[in-house]
Parts: structure tokens; sequence; C-alpha cells
């Protein structure tokens, strides 16, 4: 059979933000039941730690470099009204299961481009509604050079700066909506949450119940969607029909305590805490309850949801995704991944063989976060072409936290990952080496391109002024 399937993806949630994965703070009763009901994998990772290169390569199944997505115009991720985004001819998750015959819509955030041929309608998606890019983008005190936050359904700007405490609850309305009409045929949802990127802006009511601030509530209102969403599975009588799949498209903020739990680093580093995250794969009774110390990563999601769904990519272009549906399901506990290549940008900073990970490359100064102290308004500079060396080995069987270098006792497996990170080299490039790699792909480009919506001081906005003004 051809199951339904929903693909859960949240915004720099970590490691350790939910009950499930260890957290002390964040009530996720939903979630962590989907984890107890379901495949719960402990080394998953996301193809980027930065939201526009993981989504692109989730969505393509391929690393971030192989399609052009590790810099946009010099900048880490992609910005309103930018004239580059996702290639025509890229396909994507949503191209594959349309083709076998599911309906298909995503809701909430995209990051791959918001000019027309860039949304997701351009991409598979037969419908979209949601914000295309990060929900920090829009009109605040100290960032009043974006244009106003857009809320698109279909290529249509709907609503511009919209109350983001009650986006959560919207997306969610939308996604049932979808699941209801289409319950009667195989259909593919693909929800983008807004949460938990800054600004945080979450609803009273979980504000109000939530023991860690708004970044709590903001993980409570996840979880509320997500067993809003269940719950109507199973009013709609297709529960059981339907594969649910919950991630997150990079780590969390390194200011948010133990948001990433025992892991080093967060989001913008390629220590694992920013690309290792959540991963729970349930289908009631057909995927058997359990654990997964296995390596799988965000682009195998591609080619395991093409056989999931009985089909396969076209094989036009190449992909770093590998067909992991066996171990998704539970039918092996094997993964037939071995090697993972962590891309910062277009910086190739580590490799992990096996339970072996060895880090090469480091930003030399981490320019981006120092000015994030100097001014909550600022984003973030990229960190491209500004690395130095570094000589770290680590046994993340042992060493998970990453605090051990055994770099020295260990040349035989240092020389052995260098092969591996040689040829990502080769065919992916290498910012820090300055090499161009042989097998990279052109991003889209269109003339003309403009931003979404422009500020009208006559426009009725809701909220023409965004009360919160941190970055993400």
């Amino acid at each position: 059979m051809k199951p339904n399937i929903i693909l859960i993806n949240c915004d720099d949630l970590g490691y350790g933000d939910l009950g499930c994965y260890g957290s002390r703070k964040n009530d996720t009763p939903y979630i962590d039941k989907l984890a107890e009901e379901g495949l719960k994998f402990n080394d998953f990772y996301m193809p980027s730690a930065i939201c526009t290169p993981s989504r692109g390569g989730m969505l393509t199944g391929c690393y971030p470099p192989r399609i052009s997505f590790g810099d946009f115009h010099g900048e880490i991720v992609l910005f309103p009204g930018f004239d580059i985004g996702m290639a025509e001819g890229e396909e994507t998750i949503a191209d594959v299961l349309k083709r076998a015959g599911y309906a298909t819509m995503h809701v909430g955030k995209w990051h791959c481009g918001d000019q027309p041929p860039f949304l997701p309608t351009s991409h598979g998606f037969d419908d979209y509604y949601g914000i295309p890019f990060s929900n920090d983008m829009g009109i605040n005190e100290k960032n009043k050079q974006f244009p106003p936050l857009p809320l698109v359904h279909g290529c249509d700007v709907i609503e511009q700066q919209p109350d983001q405490r009650s986006i959560t609850e919207r997306y969610t309305e939308r996604s049932i909506e979808f699941i209801r009409r289409n319950r009667d045929n195989p259909f593919f949802l693909y929800l983008g949450h807004m949460h938990v990127h800054l600004p945080l802006f979450a609803s009273m009511e979980f504000v109000k119940k939530s023991r860690n601030g708004d970044y709590g509530a903001c993980v409570m209102s996840i979880d509320w969607s997500t067993g809003a969403i269940v719950q109507a599975l199973k009013d709609f009588g297709i529960y059981d029909d339907t594969l649910i799949i919950f991630t997150s498209d990079n780590g969390s903020r390194n200011d948010f305590g133990e948001s990433n739990g025992i892991l080093r680093g967060g989001k913008r580093e390629t220590y694992e805490g920013g690309q290792r995250v959540p991963f729970i794969v349930h289908w009631h009774n057909h995927v058997k309850p359990g654990e997964s110390n296995e390596l799988i990563t965000g682009m195998d999601l591609l080619p395991s949801l093409a056989a999931i769904a009985g089909t396969s990519p076209s094989g036009k272009n190449k992909i770093d995704g590998i067909d992991l549906s066996d171990l998704m399901l539970g039918r092996t506990d094997k993964s037939s991944r071995n090697v993972f290549l962590y891309y910062l940008c277009n910086t190739l900073e580590a490799c992990r063989v096996g339970k072996w990970k060895l880090h090469v490359a480091k930003p030399r100064v981490s320019r981006g976060m120092e000015e994030k102290e100097k001014d909550a308004s600022v984003i973030p500079a990229p960190v491209i072409d500004d690395d130095s060396p570094v000589y770290e080995l680590y046994d993340l069987d042992d060493d998970p936290s990453e605090s051990n270098n055994v770099y020295e006792q260990h040349p035989d497996i240092v020389e052995m990952i260098m092969k591996e990170i040689e040829k990502g080299r080769v065919e992916l490039g290498d910012a820090f080496t300055g090499r161009k790699g042989t097998e990279v792909r052109s991003i889209g480009k269109v003339d003309n391109a403009r931003p979404l919506t422009e500020f009208d001081e006559n426009h009725p906005y809701i909220a023409a002024m965004y009360d919160k003004n941190e970055v993400g």
C-alpha cells in the first residue's frame, strides 16, 4: 500500500529540546508518544547547520554545494527579493511523490527562494500556504530594512505582517484541512514550522503553561500541533495509513541552555549540536517501536520516501541520498550509509566515517556572533572563506560531546577519513582549500527580482512593527 506521508520539519529545534531526547525543561507529551510508538533515531543529520541549505539539501537529496546552496550573494541564507533560489531542474521529494499519484502540499517555512519560479508550487507541490522565509525577516524596531513579512497562499500574498502568535495554529488548521480534502487518496504534507526560530512569538496559552519561558512555549506549540494532526488522522480513519516523520532543520542556537543536549555546538556550527537533530518515524501497526543509533541523513529522505511510495527518483540528477527505507521502517537494523560530510557554506569542515569524526577546518573568527552580541538587529555575517585548519578527531560512540580529541593517537584513522574528504572536495568543492567541485549544478536565477511586499504607511497591518527584534 502507499501510505500517506506527513513530514514535520521544525526550525532550529535542538537535539535535546524534546522530552523523548532528554529535555528537562520542555513539555512534549504528543511528540514523546510518537517516539514511544515509533522508531527514534539518535544519529540523524541534516545536510547543513543553517536553514536554507539544510532545507534545499533535504528536499533534493543533495549536499547543499551540489545544488549551489552553499552561499547566496555572500549571505548564509536566502533573503527577501533575492534573484536566486532552487533551480527549475532540481527534483524534490514532492516531485517524486506527485509523479506517484500523491496530492502534495507545503505548509509553513520554505526558504528556497521567494520569486515565483522558486516557490513550492514550482517544485512539485500542488498548493502552498506559509511564510516563505524566516520569521525574523519582517519589520520591527531594529530591523526596518526588510519589507513587510508576507503570508503566501499559492504564489499570492494574502496578508502582510501577520500576528506571529497565531501562525502555528493557522498552519495546523491548513494542514488538517488538506488532510480532510485528501483523506481518500494518498497525500504528502510537508509542514515546516515557524518555531523555534527567533523571534519567539507563542500563543499566550502556552506562555502561561511553559516551564521554559517563551522558548518552551514555542516547543509546546509544536507539540500541540503534532497532537492535533494525529487526532485528525484518527478522526478521519486514516491513522494506520499514515507515515509521520518528525525532525528539525538544524540544531538550536547556543544561547538556549541545554537545547542541544549533550552535544557540542549548535546552529551555524559543524560540531554535532549544529546538525544532529531529532528524527522520529511513526507508522502505527507498520513500524515496530524502538530506537536506532545507525547513521542516517536528511538527504536520504528523498530516495527512501520514494521507495516507500513504490516509486524512485527520476535519475536525471545525481543525488547524495541513499534509500534507507528498510531502516526507517524497522525492517533492518543496519544502515548502508557509512560516510557523512559536514559542510558549512562552501567549506568542507568535517567528515564522519562510521563512528569516527574528523574536523579539518573552522571559522577563524566567529564574526557573526561577535556582531550579534553588540546589536540584536544584526544578521550574523557569513563565515565563507574565513577558515583556519583544525586537527580534531572524535570517537562519536564513546564521545558524542566531542570533548576528547584523539587526533594524535590515530593517524591511520585520520588518513582514512582524509581520503573521503578529498573525494568530497573533488566532487563538491571546498572554499577552504580553494577547490571547485566537478559535479556542482547551477542555482536558479531570475531577472527583475523584487520583494513580495513593499511597505505602505496606509496599509492596515495587524502588526505594522513587531515588538520583538531578535534575529536567528
